[in-house]
């Protein structure tokens, strides 16, 4: 009886252990992965990206790997779950084109499965509302601007070297600009080797060129322009503030001016602006650089505009001085100043504005208490309309300034006459034929000396723009001493 017994129990136990064994023999589908849909990301910049699995046997493990970049998992599957999402981070290498992540899921059968997203890698960035924090343009990237940008009272929009900012094409209303608001900064410090470009979406230039691979340094009009906008004091017919030309009277970010005449609006360093000078309306373009209120606390040196619509570089009222300025191909006035600006212009040079090189008002409304400087410049006038148009009211001392390449018709029209001014030691090389007093009026003859070509012993120091700015490297600078 207990051998029967014995019996029974090996059977049952047997039948146990078949049974398990075939528990431990099932088989489940392999995993499955739905992989996101192509992805945009921008060079160095990172994007999530979420996968999606399912897995009959459970999730047991996730791997990835990627091309173009790196690629880590940010929020991995949950163990034994048999479906749910995965969620990984891809970093964008420094290279245009394709890139790729793969990722591979195994479930608790050690059954694998893996699938693939596509990645396009962009150097460009779209800017598309106003900038309401501070925030940094990085090196390498080619920043859009899609429409007209104001960087708000309380930002700062940092620029670093070799940054290339396009403007849409646009007019009237809808003409793109940056515009950096009063109470807002702008640190745009590009160097000598690496210059900051403001262009346009036409221009073909990648970071790391100077000249444009496809545009003529003539072209203008293709966008708007930076506007730098701040607190400084004004003269206008009334009031302490004003809006600026160029911006419609809806956008409040257009006003400028105020008390304080050191006020800080950031920092402009080996800066190249080209092709701008959107219209908006009837005689209201956007200028190459526009400065409007802006403090002695600023600063402005090494700075290219380049065939802009309207105006070169165009103050209104402040106190901010700029040093080594180039302006080339306006297609309006080279060197404007309005509004009782304080400030000083010190090494420029001006070629072939559209209309005068110099177009030079004085306050509008309260008195002048000093003089804005003109000095140490070289203009080549070319086919310019005329040389200097003052106002009698103009507030300005100029000296040690050389004008070349003149022709008939181009002139310094008058001496203010209700400030006293400082004008001196200015240099001209004549047409053949032709005298000072044909283009010097008003008695600004006195003052002005006429020499042979590149005898000059005043002017600009053309040093300051090699390398860095399109005139010096497309040659336009090779007349100037």
């Amino acid at each position: 009886m207990k051998k029967l017994t014995h019996v029974f129990l090996f059977a049952f136990l047997g039948g146990l252990v078949m049974l398990n064994s075939c528990e431990e023999d099932e088989t489940f589908a392999v995993p499955s992965l739905t992989a996101p849909s192509e992805t945009s990301v921008v060079i160095e910049e990172t994007v999530e990206m979420e996968f999606s699995y399912t897995a009959a046997a459970g999730f047991k493990s996730s791997s990835v790997q990627a091309t173009n970049g790196t690629a880590t998992i940010a929020n991995d599957g949950t163990s034994g779950s048999t479906s749910g999402t995965i969620k990984v981070n891809f970093t964008a290498g420094t290279n245009v084109g394709a890139g790729s992540v793969t990722l591979s899921v195994t479930d608790n059968q050690n059954q694998s499965y893996q699938s693939t997203a596509v990645l396009t890698i962009a150097k460009e960035v779209a800017v598309t509302a106003n900038i309401s924090a501070s925030t940094t343009w990085e090196k390498g990237k080619i920043y859009v601007l899609k429409s007209r940008i104001a960087v708000l009272s309380g930002v700062t929009l940092t620029i670093e070297a070799g940054v290339i900012v396009k403007g849409e094409a646009g007019t009237g209303s809808n003409a793109t600009a940056l515009i950096i608001a009063r109470g807002a900064k702008i640190m745009a410090e590009g160097t000598a080797s690496s210059p900051i470009i403001f262009t346009s979406v036409a221009d073909k230039i990648e970071p790391g060129q100077v000249a444009s691979p496809n545009l003529d340094p003539t072209l203008n009009g293709l966008w708007g322009g930076l506007i730098i906008l701040g607190n400084a004091p004004i003269s206008v017919k009334t009031g302490e503030t004003a809006q600026i030309e160029g911006i419609p009277a809806s956008d409040q970010n257009g006003l400028y001016g105020g008390a304080n005449a050191a006020d800080n609006s950031g920092v402009i360093k080996y800066v190249s602006i080209r092709h701008g000078g959107a219209n908006i309306g009837e005689g209201n373009e956007i200028n190459g650089l526009t400065l409007g209120g802006i403090g002695s606390g600023t600063v402005i040196e090494n700075v290219e505009i380049v065939s802009n619509q309207d105006d070169g570089i165009e103050w209104f009222g402040g106190a901010v001085n700029v040093k080594n300025a180039l302006v080339w191909n306006t297609g309006d006035d080279a060197i404007d100043a309005d509004q009782k600006w304080l400030g000083t212009l010190d090494n420029f040079i001006v070629i072939n504005p559209g209309d005068k090189c110099f177009e030079l008002d004085g306050p509008e409304g309260a008195a002048a208490t000093a003089n804005y400087t003109l000095k140490n410049g070289s203009v080549q006038a070319k086919n310019a309309v005329g040389l200097v148009d003052n106002d009698p009211n103009t507030n300005v001392n100029m000296e040690n300034i050389y004008f070349f390449d003149i022709k008939a018709g181009q002139t310094f029209d008058q001496i203010p006459t209700d400030y006293v001014s400082v004008l001196k030691n200015f240099q001209v090389t004549l047409p053949a034929g032709t005298v000072v007093t044909d283009f010097f009026k008003g008695g600004s003859d006195a003052f002005t000396t006429a020499v042979a070509a590149n005898s000059n012993t005043v002017g600009a120091d053309k040093a300051k723009f090699a390398g860095w700015s399109w005139a010096a490297v497309a040659g336009a600078l090779a007349s100037f001493k």
